[in-house]
């Protein structure tokens, strides 16, 4: 596995070195017919190497998070349990490839046996994938790497987070709401952290009509690691061998 890990890790910097800094070019606005033709090359090459990379035994939840939080942050040790039922569960355990919630939750993958993965991404102040990965892959273009943390999961937990975490709750809610994606489980764990954007929800965008009734039943909220893993069940049964490393 470790020779695996270095191989994939030589892989990923070779092709890199072509693609750094490339979606911040593609965005700058309009360009050269040439010049976007070019950019989507370079995109299918990066969606080629996600689905060449990315084989998960049995289902997969992805874990979303903050990368700001330290080891001994209360949210950091609740995604390590997190992680940890999920492999005892026999689920794989996908993040971000990151720090913070991302490492605790492929952490706690880990330290049960479990199969842990991570989808990194190359940023100014260099975000270095967590230590506790068996298998992970680096992409330049966020909306690569936001489509392969969705596309092999049948669940998602969000932990407490900022923009990014933000922005990958309303986007897999979206995808559902729009039955561009299964109505696989969102669920929201962290307690009080997630209170007041329920309320916003509930009492803006459902009073003002914004969304309907039944999209208020597609984010699901657990208090504890025990209650998101049952809700996670509920939806997707796991026989406990999908997620094992041997």
């Amino acid at each position: 596995m470790d020779s695996e890990k270095k191989r994939a890790k030589a892989d990923d910097g070779s092709l890199l070195a072509k693609v750094a800094g490339t979606e911040k070019i593609f965005l700058t606005g309009r360009r050269s017919r040439e010049a976007d033709l070019e950019s989507a090359v370079r995109i299918f090459l990066e969606f080629l190497r996600g689905f060449e990379s990315l084989e998960i035994p049995g289902p997969c939840v992805t874990v979303f998070g903050s990368a700001r939080f330290c080891e001994d942050h209360p949210y950091y040790q609740l995604a390590r349990q997190l992680g940890s039922a999920l492999a005892r569960s026999g689920y794989s355990v996908m993040t971000g490839g990151g720090p913070g919630i991302m490492e605790a939750a492929n952490r706690g993958a880990r330290e049960a046996g479990g199969f842990s993965i991570g989808c990194n991404i190359q940023l100014p102040m260099e975000q270095k994938p967590n230590p506790y990965l068996d298998r992970f892959i680096e992409f330049e273009h966020f909306f690569v790497r936001k489509v392969m943390l969705v596309k092999y999961s049948s669940a998602f937990v969000l932990m407490p987070g900022g923009f990014g975490t933000l922005d990958e709750l309303f986007e897999v809610t979206t995808l559902i709401q729009t039955q561009k994606l299964e109505s696989f489980p969102i669920v929201c764990l962290g307690g009080e952290y997630w209170q007041r954007l329920q309320s916003f929800i509930r009492e803006t965008l459902l009073t003002e009509g914004t969304i309907g009734k039944p999209d208020m039943d597609l984010i699901m909220s657990a208090d504890t690691v025990e209650g998101a893993i049952e809700r996670i069940k509920q939806c997707v049964p796991c026989e406990g061998k999908g997620g094992n490393r041997s």
